[in-house]
């Protein structure tokens, strides 16, 4: 070091000033560096801790559920944060179940997860924390992420170091070659300068040059350590101002962070409340009743969109909203015009912010002002980019929505739009689920009723035989033997109208299966007579069959003594009259009274030219369980019955069927518990009713014809060879297609032709039609005469055999018979 002695002592000075000055930079600069280093390694861990554990939250379901994509969706959101170089997520039992590698990284992940902690090597951060649920560890969060931001900072700190040191050097060596002179200051001066310094804490006090001595040189030395330090002060301010100004950063950025996680959570929270129900009200409702509690909001509600008149209908308001929804008049229903109220923007689709609606001139915002709210947001409920309705979030304060806060809530209308339109699928969905049960159910009805009507036309052929001889030879009697006591003839012809609505109703057999025209052949009906021939019909049912359960039924009648004729289709009243009876019974399982009534009434006509229009009432009453209200406004659907098993649901709908029919009204009268009173109510002619006598056709009965009978049913033969020969014909019967063929070509052989032949259609081996056929192709001449059970279905569908003449229904009618037999052979006599 003897060449630091040689030296003068303004170098010595001088280098002693730029060492001191450098080394205190350095240190300056050493000490920042290795505070900026911890700072941010403290930091880095932190922010770090907090994605991992963020991430551990987002995961909790995906580990749930096993749903590895849905993991691998979420550690691909680490794409936005380029520190993250890798991540990886092992599941309870310690194996890997995501990862995620930034790009162009290769990693081996560990393969096991260590405790939970972190550490750092030369080039990252690892940090292990765990995945809980309900307390409980269910999986485990891998992350590392880069120094390279530490490093760069480091290497920027540096530079600037380094410029500020070099600058300082430049400083320094150009203030000491013009402030380096002699020290001729007077030690006074130098004390004095000191002393204030000293007090004062004054760094920019400077002492006066003093000559080119050493007190000079001291005084130089002096003023650039006054220098030095003022800079240094000025440096020290600068750095705490930037790190005062960098910790203010990053608590903003904390707080915008636990704020978006807030929002988050919240909004996770909504999600999954709405996701629980599944009716459009109670969304609303959670969506709202959130919002006030937790954003918060001082009004709140959800109005839906009506195309057509381009409003808003308001259709949810909070709870808490409610008192100042009345004070404002937007209550539920009230309806908010778009165009009027500025909303045009949020109808098309946008966000609408307005931060002090005091100074807007809209109708909307100034009720909102006058209430004491002032800022605004708008958010569009959109599906399917169709806007379906909005939500309205208001607050007192003016400009009080963050941009988070309308981010949070565009994404929250985001949430409710598409939870709406599921809600409103699933309620379609269900909807057509009903419709469909109800079809399927009225589907597997109308098979079951088909199955029925089929098998019952099958077996109107056999019914339709065991009562021919019953009509004919009843028919017969009440002909041919005028000496019948009044008794015996009443007996004949109740069991004659028995005989025509049993044929009816085999008749409309078909109606199970088959549409047909209704028949409305109207004829005089006398209600009275028929009353009558209906208890008499039914007695079995509620006098025998209730008395064999201990059951007593009383029947009154009250008729009316003088009761005008109407015009209808006496079996189908006579049918929906029985039916009535029936049910009645049904309904007095403990006995009672049942009553048939008729009279006659007059009623106020619509047209000016009939003032009145008489009408006749007919009702049937019971004193049975009765009716409750929605009973008695569905009896009269088809299918629907209170009797279980034992109804088909159809009776009370044939009823109505025939009334409608008739010009009709039908009208019940029940209570429960009162008993029931069904009543026609026929409208009366306006020219009375004039009953004529069956016309007498202007036909002459042959007699002594030869008349072969074919049929497989030994009763109906024999009944119908009865009376034919008791006309005065010569039968010859045979039982079943081929014995008649036989006969039919031996009598032809023998010069004994048949003046007629009468064949049933249904017949084992050889039907009616091959019957017909071979006769006409015997004798083309000889008339063949049908007689069928299935004789008005062939008239009506068209479907008459070619060969033959004539098709009559069974049960056969004596007149139907004898008019044929007159026009199919008039010379047989």
């Amino acid at each position: 070091m003897s060449w630091l002695q040689d030296l003068p002592i303004r170098r010595k000075l001088t280098l002693v000033i730029l060492l001191t000055c450098s080394v205190v930079l350095l240190l300056a600069c050493g000490v920042l560096a290795l505070y900026q280093v911890l700072d941010f390694r403290e930091g880095m861990v932190r922010n770090t801790t907090t994605l991992a554990d963020v991430l551990a939250k987002n995961t909790q379901a995906a580990l749930t559920f096993q749903d590895e994509s849905a993991a691998r969706q979420t550690l691909l959101a680490l794409q936005a944060e380029p520190t993250v170089i890798a991540a990886c997520l092992y599941d309870e039992k310690g194996n890997r179940f995501a990862e995620y590698m930034r790009e162009e990284t290769k990693i081996d992940f560990p393969a096991r997860p260590s405790d939970d902690g972190h550490h750092f090597d030369q080039s990252s951060l690892v940090i292990f924390r765990p995945v809980i649920l309900n307390d409980k560890r269910i999986g485990t969060i891998y992350l590392q992420t880069g120094l390279e931001g530490m490093y760069g900072q480091l290497r920027l700190f540096a530079g600037i170091a380094a410029m500020v040191l070099i600058g300082s050097v430049l400083v320094a060596l150009a203030l000491s070659a013009r402030l380096q002179r002699p020290i001729s200051q007077p030690i006074l001066a130098l004390a004095e300068t000191a002393r204030r310094i000293a007090e004062n804490k004054d760094y920019t006090v400077r002492v006066p040059p003093r000559g080119r001595d050493e007190t000079g040189q001291l005084s130089d030395a002096l003023n650039q350590l006054l220098v030095s330090i003022e800079e240094r002060d000025k440096a020290l301010s600068a750095a705490n101002e930037s790190l005062r100004q960098e910790i203010t950063e990053k608590k903003s950025a904390e707080e915008k962070v636990k704020s978006q996680l807030g929002r988050l959570e919240l909004l996770h929270r909504i999600t999954r409340a709405i996701s629980e129900r599944q009716d459009l009200p109670s969304i609303y409702q959670v969506v709202i009743r959130t919002l006030e509690e937790h954003l918060p909001l001082d009004f709140s509600c959800v109005c839906l969109y009506e195309p057509g008149a381009n409003v808003l209908n308001i259709t949810s308001i909070g709870v808490k909203s409610e008192v100042l929804a009345m004070d404002l008049a937007l209550t539920t229903s009230a309806r908010v015009d778009v165009i009027q109220n500025g909303l045009s923007r949020c109808i098309s689709g946008e966000l609408a912010y307005e931060p002090d609606v005091s100074q807007s001139e809209f109708p909307l915002f100034k009720q909102l002002a006058s209430g004491g709210l002032h800022s605004l947001v708008a958010a569009p409920l959109l599906v399917e980019s169709k806007v379906f309705g909005v939500l309205l979030a208001a607050r007192r304060q003016p400009q009080s929505f963050s941009s988070g806060e309308c981010e949070f809530l565009r994404q929250l209308s985001e949430h409710v739009a598409l939870a709406a339109h599921q809600t409103q699928l699933y309620e379609a969905l269900h909807q057509a689920y009903d419709d469909l049960r109800q079809t399927q159910q009225a589907v597997m009805q109308q098979e079951r009723l088909r199955a029925l009507g089929q098998m019952a036309s099958g077996i109107a052929h056999d019914i339709n035989n065991a009562i021919s001889p019953v009509a004919l030879y009843t028919e017969s009697l009440l002909e041919s033997e005028p000496g019948l006591s009044v008794r015996a003839r009443g007996y004949l012809e109740t069991i004659q109208h028995a005989i025509e609505d049993v044929a009816q109703t085999v008749s409309r057999m078909k109606e199970f299966y088959r549409q047909r025209e209704p028949q409305l052949t109207l004829t005089p009906v006398k209600m009275n007579a028929l009353i009558q021939q209906v208890i008499d019909l039914s007695r079995a049912r509620w006098s025998n069959m209730t008395q064999q359960r201990g059951i007593f039924i009383k029947v009154e009648t009250e008729l009316a003594p003088v009761l005008p004729a109407i015009l209808g289709i006496e079996s189908e009243i006579r049918e929906a009259l029985i039916n009535l009876i029936f049910n009645a019974v049904d309904a007095m399982p403990e006995g009672g009274t049942l009553t048939l009534r008729t009279k006659t009434a007059e009623a106020a006509s619509i047209s000016s030219n009939t003032p009145t229009q008489r009408h006749i009432h007919v009702e049937v009453s019971d004193t049975g369980i009765g009716m409750d209200e929605d009973t008695r406004r569905r009896c009269l659907e088809p299918f629907f019955t209170t009797k279980g098993e034992r109804g088909t649901g159809l009776g009370l709908a044939m009823v109505y069927g025939i009334a409608g029919r008739h010009n009709a009204e039908l009208e019940i009268d029940s209570a429960v518990g009162k008993g029931t009173t069904i009543r026609f109510i026929f409208p009366v002619p306006a020219t009375p009713v004039v009953e004529t006598a069956p016309t007498t056709a202007a036909f002459k009965v042959p007699t002594r014809l030869r008349i072969l009978v074919v049929d497989d049913d030994p009763l109906l033969i024999k009944s119908l060879r009865d009376t034919l020969e008791m006309d005065g014909h010569l039968v010859v019967a045979t039982n079943g297609g081929r014995e008649g063929i036989e006969a039919f070509r031996t009598a032809h052989e023998r010069q004994e032709p048949f003046a007629v032949v009468i064949t049933d259609l249904g017949m084992p081996y050889v039907n009616g039609r091959e019957v017909a056929a071979t006769i006409k192709g015997i004798a083309p001449s000889t008339p063949v005469i049908l007689l069928t059970g299935w004789g008005q279905r062939l008239v009506a569908e068209g479907d008459i055999p070619p060969h033959v003449d004539r098709v009559l229904n069974k049960p056969p009618r004596l007149r139907e018979i004898r008019e044929a037999l007159a026009q199919l052979s008039p010379a047989k006599s």
